[in-house]
């Protein structure tokens, strides 16, 4: 069903939801045929890279909690 939209004094006739939805999903089909996917060995390595980043990150936020606050106690105990 077709709705009919005024644009500028003349009726203009627009496409309903569901052909709306149904073009959409098929733009969105040609889209995803131009993406290029990488190798399964591209996405090991981008994985192992994530992975260690990530533990790495961990590892340096621990570190840096861990002197704040052995420094934030000590400097709470010397108030008192």
């Amino acid at each position: 069903m077709a709705t009919e939209v005024m644009a500028g004094g003349e009726r203009e006739s627009r496409p309903g939801r569901l052909a709306r939805m149904i073009q959409f999903f098929r733009e969105v089909r040609n889209e995803l045929r131009k993406v290029t996917w990488p190798t399964f060995e591209e996405l090991k390595k981008a994985t192992t890279v994530i992975i260690i980043f990530v533990a790495l990150l961990g590892i340096v936020i621990g570190l840096m909690d861990a002197g704040f606050q052995f420094i934030f106690v000590k400097a709470v105990a010397k108030l008192f």
